[in-house]
Order: structure tokens, then C-alpha cells, then sequence
């Protein structure tokens, strides 16, 4: 029976309820002889009141949730690990349904409570400064899994300051345009109003710079902000750190960034991390300035480093990175210096998950 519906199969034994439309569910509980209305209680379980299990969903007969836990699967994800930071940042390791781990952030503010989100299990562009980039990539995560992270960290939000999220950032594991469906359905999961209803203009995806996917999300008139991790203001320099550059250099990023604006009339930021010697210069914040006034990006934030055992790299000294600013300020450029954060704990993307053998 389950045949007829062909959800999307997430398991080899039973579709996934989540990947199932409302048309999907409608045709199925008709088949049982059950009232249109049950669809709308499984579905805001599902999406409002994140049940994890069938049993869960009480309003259901007993019979009814037999019949659902025997035709569907509900993987979700679990909190494995969780390390707060004396700042009070939250770092939190998640299991999938299949036994991998990723991790997402809860990064609190007085004025905001940001979620940091993963869209992949590993990573496949080998950046040098990433501790993700050391992790070989196992697989895209699904929407519902991107859901489930927004859902716990919003717990962890409401647990420790008992407010809600009020920002999410995609930057955490994993390219999220080499993962565009999902990266697209889980935003459309989190801003419906049958979801979490958060605004997209509160959502900001990050690429390291996939040129094709930038200008498809323009021609999709995506509502959520983007961002692109550039962390070297030339292709020489890039090159070196982030091998993506020689198939997507910064001329090719710089068209695609401008049709995105184009099409959308979305803010656009630059992500660049400060690394000792490397990208700190005075030169290398005039190439930055003369790089940001091609693009109509709106922010600069330049980051501090948070060091990894793998890379080489390490943050600059204090008077090298205030000279930095200021140069940026000088210029007229809009820069904000955002400091590291948890660095007590496993901060750097992919630290925590790099703790578990896969």
C-alpha cells in the first residue's frame, strides 16, 4: 500500500512521514477510512509540535498510531553531546538516524539568539583553516534533518535564556549550495506558517562560493540573505586556503554575486577570517576595499580566528587587527569585527563532530 505514495525513502524499510505531502497523507488516511482532519493532526505534530515518535502524537486513537508507526518511519535527530561555553554559547553534537554526527551552535546575544546550522555530514571542499574540511563528506542531511537541528537549539534557547531563536546562519558543516534542495525546503519548513513562521529575512545561507548555484538561487528570488565566505581578497591567496576558488574564482563570484542582487535585492555580506601573516596586511585590506566596492555588499564581518590542531594558521595580534578595522573605516567600508566565540570549549566548525569516529 505504501507503494501508492512513494515518499521519499530515507531508510531501506519505511518511507520517511516527513517527506510525504499533504496529498501523499490525504490519499493514505482515505485508504484507511479515516477523516480529512487527521491529516491536519499529524502534521502539525510533525511540524509544529515536533513529535519524534508516533506515540507521541496522543490525540490519535492507539489503533491509528500502530497503523502509522507500521507504514512510516520518523528518524530524527538526538542531542549526543553538548558543550556551553562560559560566554554562553552552546555547542551541540547530533546523531542521525544513521548513526553520524554534526553539530549546530546556539550563539546568544543580549539583542539576539542565533542558531548555527549544518547542511552536510562532513564536507567535500577541503578548506585549510576548517576542521570540517579535514572530514571526508558521508552524505547531504535532508531537510527535516536541518529542521530538527533549528528545533533543538530553539530548546536549548528557550532552556538556557528562555527566549526564541531570533536568527539562523547556515554555517556550520558542510557547503549548503552543494546542498540546494534541502538547504531551499528546510528554509521553506522553517518560514511557513504551519512551521516554525520565522522570517527569511532572519535566515542567512553562507557558500564558500559556488558561482552556478549563487546565480540559481537569484533566478528561485530566494527572500533569505546570503553571505560568502571569502577569507582571501585575491585568487592567488584563495587559491591557497580554498580550493573551490580554481574552478570559482573571484571575478566569476563577483558576476554571479551582482545578478543575485539583481534578481533579489538581497543583503549581501562578506565572511573574512583574519589568519596571522597570511590575509592581514594593510595591502590586503586595500584589495578587500577595492573587491567590496564591486559588489553591492552591505557588511563586511571580519572574524576572529578560532585555531584548530589541524591548520597552520593562527589569529593576528591585537594592533594587526585593529589596524585592519581601521583601514576598513577609513575607506567607508561598513566592517564589523566579530569575535571568537566558546573558545573555551570545541568552538571551530567541526571540532565537536570531529571527536566521534564516524
Amino acid at each position: 500500500m505504501v507503494d501508492a505514495y512513494l515518499c521519499y525513502m530515507l531508510t531501506n524499510t519505511l518511507p520517511n512521514i516527513r517527506h510525504c505531502s499533504i496529498e501523499q497523507l490525504n490519499e493514505y488516511f482515505e485508504s484507511l477510512g479515516e477523516k480529512k482532519f487527521r491529516v491536519k493532526q499529524v502534521h502539525e505534530w510533525l511540524w509544529q509540535k515536533h513529535a519524534h515518535s508516533f506515540d507521541e502524537m496522543t490525540n490519535l486513537s492507539k489503533e491509528l498510531r500502530q497503523k502509522l508507526q507500521s507504514t512510516f518511519s520518523l528518524p530524527a535527530l538526538t542531542v549526543n553531546a553538548t558543550q556551553v561555553s562560559d560566554d554562553g554559547t552552546v555547542k551541540s553534537r547530533f546523531k542521525t538516524y544513521d548513526a553520524h554526527a554534526i553539530e549546530g551552535v546556539l550563539i546568544p546575544t543580549d539583542e539576539r539568539k542565533t542558531a548555527c546550522v549544518s547542511s552536510q555530514i562532513g564536507c567535500s571542499l577541503s578548506c585549510k583553516f576548517c576542521a570540517t574540511g579535514y572530514m571526508d563528506r558521508k552524505r547531504n542531511l535532508t531537510f527535516d534533518e536541518i529542521y530538527d537541528q533549528v528545533v533543538l537549539i530553539n530548546q536549548q534557547s528557550e532552556l538556557h535564556y528562555q527566549k526564541k531563536l531570533s536568527n539562523i546562519v547556515f554555517m556550520g558543516m558542510g557547503e549548503p549550495l552543494m546542498n540546494y534542495s534541502n538547504v531551499l525546503k528546510a528554509i521553506e519548513r522553517i518560514t511557513a506558517e504551519d512551521g516554525l513562521f520565522m522570517s527569511p529575512k532572519r535566515i542567512t545561507v553562507s557558500t564558500a562560493g559556488v558561482a552556478k548555484q549563487i546565480r540559481k538561487l537569484g533566478d528561485d528570488k530566494v527572500r533569505f540573505k546570503l553571505a560568502l565566505s571569502l577569507h582571501a581578497p585575491t585568487d592567488e591567496k584563495r587559491n591557497e586556503i580554498m580550493p573551490i576558488n580554481e574552478t570559482n574564482n573571484i571575478k566569476v563570484l563577483v558576476d554571479a554575486l551582482n545578478y543575485f542582487y539583481k534578481q533579489t535585492g538581497n543583503e549581501i555580506t562578506f565572511e573574512y577570517i583574519l589568519f596571522k601573516n597570511f590575509n592581514d596586511s594593510l595591502k590586503d585590506a586595500d584589495d578587500l576595499v577595492k573587491l567590496y566596492r564591486q559588489v553591492p555588499a552591505d557588511l563586511i564581518n571580519i572574524i576572529e580566528y578560532n585555531p584548530i590542531d589541524n591548520a597552520r594558521f593562527t589569529k593576528p595580534d591585537e594592533e594587526v587587527t585593529m589596524a585592519f578595522m581601521s583601514y576598513l573605516e577609513k575607506n567607508k567600508v561598513n566592517a564589523r569585527l566579530r569575535r571568537s566565540r566558546g573558545k573555551d570549549i570545541d568552538a571551530a566548525c567541526g571540532q565537536l563532530a570531529n571527536k566521534v569516529k564516524e
